[in-house]
């Protein structure tokens, strides 16, 4: 039997606490059916015995403490929420046990957010993760020996796995469920929770609001040009001059503030702006691409495809009521 230790810190998502729980004793329960033995011994574990969540909405009642637990086989690590650092430094006295486990053999998982738990281990440190698009920023600043990938919705690597953004959990826990059972007991589990069992990108999810939170007023002045100006054709060495930087110490000082270089962020803001314009109205193609300031339909295209993992037609029709128009 494989026991399955769902940790229970203060600041986590209830609901990635108890969907992984109920993944697991689901799967229970369909081999329970099929007169097969349970797999799984799944245990809410925590520091204390009760913990409330969201600011004492709820309460979530531990099934062990976790100086009780001497041994586990797979840890799930659930999604934070507020200010990261906080939330970790909050429940740092899980992080030797976690290290300690992960020692003996077990596999760590975490859920969303709950990647800046695990980073904070350390056993991340050389290793592909994945996380809310929303934190990437703030999580490349903190970890940067940890290899942030936007757009994947799993990585695994040495026993450790993370998930991207909110729900995406829900497809690292099918493939948890695959490697312990088997793959038809997956696809049992994707049909019965209704999820799309094979989902590997993000990337069309994400929305791009740049990286402000830094003390450097001439770059964030000159991401606000960028973004005041996106319709417009702008040079690297047009930003450098209006704000009275050399280029090289520019694009250096762009780059350390925002984690893009000057080109992949005007790339970003353009394609931000086009993705709401295939979103909000019937423009076509060809219009978007002029709107937002590209001369060339296959750099575009190329760019667009890059960043949101679709094309302009396969966004429209993912986001929009209305089916896309012709474009040719």
């Amino acid at each position: 039997m494989k026991h399955v230790s769902i940790l229970v810190p203060q600041a986590a998502v209830l609901a990635s606490i108890d969907d992984p729980r109920i993944m697991f004793t689901g799967v229970n329960d369909f081999l329970r059916s099929m007169n097969q033995p349970p797999l799984f011994n799944v245990q809410l574990v925590g520091l204390a015995g009760e913990v409330k969540l969201h600011d004492g909405r709820f309460t979530v009642h531990a099934d062990a403490l976790l100086q009780d637990v001497a041994q586990t086989d797979l840890v799930i690590i659930p999604a934070l929420t507020g200010e990261m650092q906080e939330a970790v430094q909050t429940n740092s006295a899980f992080i030797p046990w976690i290290v300690s486990q992960y020692a003996l053999g077990a596999e760590v998982a975490s859920l969303c957010s709950g990647a800046f738990f695990l980073a904070s281990t350390g056993l991340l440190n050389g290793k592909e993760c994945s996380t809310h698009w929303v934190h990437a920023n703030n999580f490349r600043v903190l970890f940067p020996d940890v290899k942030l990938v936007d757009g994947k919705i799993i990585t695994e690597q040495d026993r450790v796995y993370t998930s991207g953004g909110a729900t995406a959990y829900w497809n690292l826990l099918l493939l948890l469920v695959e490697k312990y059972v088997s793959r038809d007991m997956a696809i049992l589990a994707a049909k019965f929770f209704s999820l799309d069992i094979d989902r590997t990108s993000q990337l069309s999810y994400t929305m791009f609001h740049g990286q402000k939170s830094h003390d450097d007023q001439q770059i964030r002045e000159a991401q606000e040009y960028i973004e005041q100006n996106y319709q417009e054709r702008i040079t690297i060495d047009q930003l450098a001059t209006t704000f009275a930087i050399g280029r090289r110490n520019f694009e250096r000082r762009f780059k350390k503030a925002t984690s893009n270089t000057v080109i992949e962020y005007i790339q970003r803001v353009k394609i931000e702006a086009a993705k709401k314009s295939l979103e909000s109205t019937m423009h076509n193609v060809n219009e978007v691409i002029y709107n937002v300031g590209y001369s060339d339909p296959k750099a575009f295209r190329s760019a667009f495809k890059r960043i949101t993992g679709l094309s302009p037609l396969q966004y429209r029709a993912k986001f929009t009521k209305t089916a896309a128009l012709p474009m040719y």
